[in-house]
């Protein structure tokens, strides 16, 4: 049995959602990002499906070919909130949920935005966040239902903004590990599974809506518009950059190849 820890997000069930229905070969456990990614660095887990940043933690780390979560254009659950106009934003609060999009609201904001606020961790409670800091990086379910509107912030999608800077895609989650983790029959069951998600969103909207009709909706349109499932030759030259930029700026020890079972 491959011990794995995964997400919980709304956005993470299309490639475990088949998973869950093979428990005598996946022992899941569902964590936040952050937390998968330290039971993959102690080896608590064989797989993880970690924030993509995290890939450059260790000089052995590999990737599944071809499964990911990514976004090419407006992400919807990846976003920077906002009380000030992107040019004043002084001091951001950042939920720390994911390590990714810390790396990446960093990077936008120097080539992109070209800022340089303050950076202060915080749970991820948009209004307390935002009564202390210009703007607030939020990220998951908290991102996809925040009603900015109501407490009159501006929602700057950090997925459109990176594919507006480069033109191409980005990769915020993949299935890690060290070599020998999985076998080639592993690997081919993990992309059968994203495929399987892939076309079950509705199934896997109402499961998260649990009942309420227009929940199960926006899940589902977030599901088939916003998200974008598997890792191709764009997919890896997006990640590669955001992987050498995050080095560049000091968030990761040193830059590295990405490399693939």
């Amino acid at each position: 049995m491959i011990r794995i820890g995964a997400v919980g997000y709304l956005n993470a069930r299309p490639l475990t959602w088949a998973l869950d229905r093979s428990p005598d070969r996946w022992h899941i456990r569902y964590d936040v990002p952050s937390v998968c990614s330290s039971l993959l660095h102690a080896g608590d887990v064989d797989l993880g499906l970690i924030p993509s940043v995290e890939y450059l933690q260790a000089p052995d780390y590999r990737l599944v070919p071809g499964v990911a979560i990514g976004s090419r254009g407006p992400v919807a659950s990846v976003a920077l909130f906002t009380r000030a106009p992107v040019g004043a934003i002084r001091r951001i609060a950042l939920d720390t949920s994911s390590r990714t999009s810390v790396a990446l609201v960093k990077v936008l904001a120097r080539h992109r935005f070209r800022i340089d606020p303050e950076f202060v961790p915080h749970g991820p409670d948009l209004a307390a966040m935002t009564r202390g800091a210009d703007a607030a990086l939020l990220i998951g379910d908290p991102a996809l239902e925040a009603d900015h509107r109501a407490l009159g912030l501006e929602k700057i999608d950090l997925g459109e903004e990176w594919t507006a800077m480069t033109g191409l895609p980005f990769v915020y989650a993949a299935w890690t590990g060290r070599p020998g983790a999985v076998t080639g029959a592993d690997i081919g069951a993990l992309q059968d599974a994203q495929a399987a998600g892939v076309t079950a969103t509705d199934a896997i909207a109402a499961e998260y809506a649990r009942g309420d009709a227009a929940a199960a909706a926006r899940a589902a349109a977030y599901l088939r518009h916003n998200v974008r499932y598997g890792l191709g030759a764009d997919e890896a030259r997006g990640l590669q950059l955001f992987l050498d930029y995050a080095a560049e700026l000091g968030l990761a020890p040193a830059k590295r190849a990405v490399r693939f079972f």
